[in-house]
């Protein structure tokens, strides 16, 4: 006769309707510990706690009693009302990625603030030398500007120092031409008056 009421109450643990599922990933809510059962509902006897936002696996679940029956990271089985389960990771574990995306953002920042420094130094460097090069062709365009003035002006006194030399040869010649056309006309004047001359002294001689 004691057995009887443990058999019952076998039975109505197995006729109880239990879901099972594939295993799957499920976080306990970020909330205060909560306390787990030896079965699949409040009438169970407390097995333990899990830590908020424990990731557990999830092996079945019971939609009558609202409990699921979970495997937490020590290979410890229990189950938990399922309200205290989300599909979301918990803040435990997401604070750290967020953290690593947050560090992973700052270096790419960090690096491309770097770049566009070393890129802008690096333009400046060639704009510098560029602005050199740009001052040193104008100084020496400028230069060869007063070179070619200078030149324009030596080639202009040269060009009066010829002018005056050209009127001088052109007067000498004027002079010499005068010289010698004076000359032949004294010659003409002077000529018929010498030649009678001697005449008259030949014809006294004889």
């Amino acid at each position: 006769m004691p057995k009887l009421p443990l058999i019952c109450l076998t039975l109505l643990t197995l006729g109880v309707s239990v879901t099972a599922h594939s295993e799957e990933k499920r976080y306990v809510t970020d909330e205060l510990n909560t306390w787990v059962r030896s079965g699949p509902g409040d009438n169970y006897r407390l097995v333990g706690t899990v830590n908020a936002g424990e990731e557990v696996t999830l092996l079945q679940s019971n939609p009558d009693t609202k409990y699921a029956q979970v495997r937490d990271a020590n290979g410890r089985t229990s189950w938990i009302p399922s309200s205290q389960l989300t599909n979301q990771p918990s803040f435990k574990v997401r604070v750290p990625e967020l953290e690593n995306q947050v560090k992973t953002l700052s270096d790419k920042l960090n690096n491309i603030d770097t770049t566009w420094n070393q890129r802008t130094a690096d333009m400046q460097k060639k704009v510098a030398a560029s602005d050199s090069i740009i001052n040193s062709l104008k100084a020496e365009n400028q230069q060869l500007k007063n070179q070619l003035i200078v030149a324009q002006k030596k080639v202009s006194a040269a060009n009066v120092q010829l002018d005056d030399k050209q009127r001088a040869i052109i007067m000498q010649w004027f002079m010499y031409g005068g010289g010698v056309a004076g000359i032949g006309l004294l010659l003409g004047l002077l000529l018929p008056h010498m030649i009678p001359s001697r005449k008259r002294n030949n014809r006294w001689m004889n």
